[in-house]
């Protein structure tokens, strides 16, 4: 699905993000926590279960690239806005900056092999996966629960990851359940009973 002219028109093109390191926040900075304070950290961050995606965009050779992500988020529904982050040590995060534009595609129970695929080196991780082009000639996946066409509109450095936002541009939404991700395994969504 396209969006009408008038929320397009919402989300007017913004200048290039700027690569630079944003200005140093007026707080005082979180210190590092020690090694095994991490490894708790990780694992008590992993009590919230998340859905898994797939957040694709074009090389610089024009090639499909590919990441397996759990940090996508919904920001805003006017202007349609969603973010994602990636580590800043990606060997991808040149693609995606170069592009400006990604595509995010919710995987469905049955897609944790494409999961597994995308967050595991491979030298080529599209190959035998079914997609079409989409805006910009971004490959769009097909078989996933939904997918969001989106150009970034800002980019954050935070911390050891890199922050998307992108105005969404079209979207598809299959249904179907959706992968979720929690305690370090995949899993699936249970749905409660109504008081």
């Amino acid at each position: 699905m396209s969006l009408n002219a008038a929320t397009c028109a919402a989300l007017a093109p913004t200048p290039a993000p700027s690569h630079a390191p944003a200005a140093a926040a007026a707080s005082t900075p979180v210190p590092a926590p020690a090694p095994a304070d991490a490894l708790a950290l990780r694992r008590a961050l992993g009590s919230f279960g998340t859905g898994v995606t797939v957040v694709s965009t074009l090389g610089e050779q024009g090639g499909p690239v590919g990441v397996t992500a759990n940090s996508f988020s919904s920001v805003s529904l006017e202007p349609p806005i969603v973010l994602w982050s990636l580590r800043r040590q990606s060997p991808s995060l040149a693609a995606f900056d170069a592009t400006g534009r990604f595509v995010v595609n919710v995987l469905r129970l049955d897609q944790q092999d494409v999961s597994r695929r995308f967050a595991t080196p491979q030298a080529d991780r599209f190959d035998g996966v079914a997609c079409r082009a989409g805006l910009g000639g971004l490959p769009v996946l097909e078989g996933t629960a939904a997918s969001f066409q989106c150009r970034t509109v800002q980019r954050l450095e935070v911390g050891d990851h890199i922050l998307f936002l992108g105005a969404v541009e079209a979207f598809d939404h299959h249904g179907g359940a959706g992968l979720l991700y929690c305690q370090g395994r995949y899993a699936r969504g249970v749905g409660l009973e109504a008081d």
